[in-house]
C-alpha cells in the first residue's frame, strides 16, 4: 500500500534518509521545513511547506490528506535563537495540528532514557513529548536512538577530528559510561518500517555494538591510524576544552548538558539492538575520510533554519 508521509526536516541528517526510503518504496512525501530555499538533491521529489507553528490552523491544512506523520524535528542544545522550552511547544503543536488533519499515525524520534522532571532539557523535553503523544490517542511509534553516526554525522566524525589532530585525547570522568550507536540509514529504515505498522510501541533504537567512551575513542584511533593515549580530565577541564574547539570553529563542540547526559550513562539501554550495522566495520571502510574535516552544526543551521532534524 502506498502511504502519503509527511517528514520533518527532510533536507536534513536523519530526515533526508528517511525520505529517500519512503520515496525508493513508491510513497509520496511532504516535508515540513525551515529551510524551504535550500538547494538539495529531493528539493524536486517532495512537497514543502514551512512548520507555521505559529499559525496552528494554516499548519494543520498542510497535513491533510496525509497518513502518517515521521516527526525529527528537534535541538540538540540551547542557542540564542533556539531551545528546548520552544522545541517542546512546537512540537506539542505539530501533534494537535497532525490529530486535527485527520493524521492516523505518528512516528516520533525520542531519545534513550528521557525523563520528565530531568534537570537535562533534552531529557525531560523528550519525556514531555512522549507522554503527549501517549495521551493523544493517535496510533504511535515512538524511536529511542542514542547516537546516529554514518555519512555526514557530528560526534563520531569530531572524536575522529580531535583524534587526528590532538596528542592525546582527555574523556569527561573515568569514560566508563556507555553508548550505543545505531547507523543512519539501520535508523531510516526503521521509522519507514514503523511508518507502515499499526498500534502502538516503543523502540530502543540501539545498535549491535556497546562501547564506554574510552573504548569509542580508542577505537576510533585505532581504526583511522591514529592511537592516542586516552585518559580521565575533570568534566570541568573537558567542557572547558570543549568550548574552546567550539569558540574556535563557531560552533557548540559539545555542551554542559551533554557531559553530564553522558557521565549518567543515558546514551545506553538493556535491550536487543534494532540496527545491523557494526561502528567499527562502517569506520575501517571509512578510515581514510573519517575525521578529516571538522563537522560544524550551527554552520549547517545558519543558511536556513535553526532545528537540526
Amino acid at each position: 500500500m502506498n502511504l502519503r508521509v509527511v517528514v520533518t526536516g527532510a533536507f536534513g541528517y536523519s530526515g533526508s534518509r528517511i525520505a529517500r526510503r519512503l520515496l525508493a518504496a513508491g510513497h509520496s512525501v511532504l516535508t515540513l521545513t525551515n529551510s524551504s530555499g535550500r538547494d538539495h538533491p529531493l528539493r524536486e521529489r517532495v512537497s514543502v511547506e514551512p512548520y507555521n507553528f505559529a499559525e496552528p490552523e494554516k499548519l494543520a491544512r498542510s497535513l491533510e490528506g496525509y497518513d502518517v506523520l515521521i516527526n525529527t524535528y528537534w535541538v540538540r542544545f540551547d542557542h540564542r535563537c533556539f531551545d528546548h522550552a520552544t522545541a517542546v511547544q512546537n512540537t506539542l503543536t505539530l501533534f494537535a495540528s497532525a490529530q486535527r488533519a485527520g493524521v492516523g499515525r505518528i512516528v516520533h524520534v525520542s531519545i534513550t532514557n528521557p525523563e520528565e522532571a530531568s534537570p537535562l532539557p533534552y531529557f525531560d523535553g523528550k519525556g514531555r513529548l512522549e507522554r503527549a503523544l501517549r495521551e493523544s490517542g493517535i496510533a504511535h511509534t515512538i524511536l529511542r536512538p542514542a547516537v546516529l553516526f554514518g555519512d555526514g554525522d557530528i560526534l563520531i566524525n569530531n572524536i575522529a577530528w580531535a583524534l587526528r589532530r590532538l596528542p592525546c585525547f582527555g574523556v569527561f570522568g573515568d569514560g566508563e559510561y556507555k553508548l550505543q550507536p545505531i547507523h543512519v540509514e539501520d535508523f531510516a529504515e526503521l521509522a519507514v518500517r514503523e511508518a507502515a505498522a499499526t498500534g502502538n510501541c516503543t523502540i530502543e533504537a540501539i545498535g549491535p555494538e556497546t562501547f564506554t567512551y574510552r573504548e569509542l575513542a580508542r577505537e576510533i584511533g585505532r581504526i583511522i591510524g591514529c592511537p592516542r593515549p586516552v585518559f580521565s580530565v575533570p568534566p570541568w577541564f573537558g567542557y572547558a576544552a570543549g568550548r574552546l574547539v567550539g569558540w574556535w570553529h563557531r560552533d557548540e563542540f559539545i555542551t554542559r548538558e551533554e557531559v553530564t547526559g553522558l557521565m549518567q550513562n543515558r546514551l545506553w539501554v538493556d535491550a536487543p539492538p534494532a540496527g545491523r550495522t557494526r561502528l567499527t566495520e562502517w569506520a575501517v571502510r571509512h578510515a581514510d575520510s573519517l575525521g578529516r574535516t571538522y563537522a560544524n552544526e550551527l554552520a549547517r543551521r545558519r543558511p536556513a533554519s535553526s532545528v537540526r532534524p
